[in-house]
């Protein structure tokens, strides 16, 4: 799991079919506090995550086919899978 940002929102009319009836984001990575990490990265989104939300994302690919649920191979890498209401780390965490 990956700690992200949504940072944008991809709207495609023509897409495989393993994407059909999905909300693509564009997410990116974060730390703990908030700070932007480098690269982004395309999440199907399954929870009605927006823009700003802090999220929580699967990225690899046999989990993220699992959770939408698809028993063959698929060209899918990325699920948003909770949005992170907020952060509490503990004491002897660095």
């Amino acid at each position: 799991m990956i700690l992200c940002r949504v940072v944008g929102s991809i709207v495609s009319t023509i897409k495989h079919d393993s994407y059909k009836n999905t909300k693509l984001l564009i997410v990116r990575p974060i730390t703990p506090e908030g700070v932007l990490k480098s690269g982004t990265m395309v999440a199907v989104d399954t929870v009605g995550a927006g823009e700003g939300n802090t999220v929580l994302v699967a990225s690899e690919g046999r989990a993220a086919m699992e959770i939408m649920g698809f028993a063959a191979r698929q060209p899918l890498r990325s699920v948003v899978v909770g949005i992170v209401d907020h952060i509490e780390r503990g004491h002897g965490a660095s």
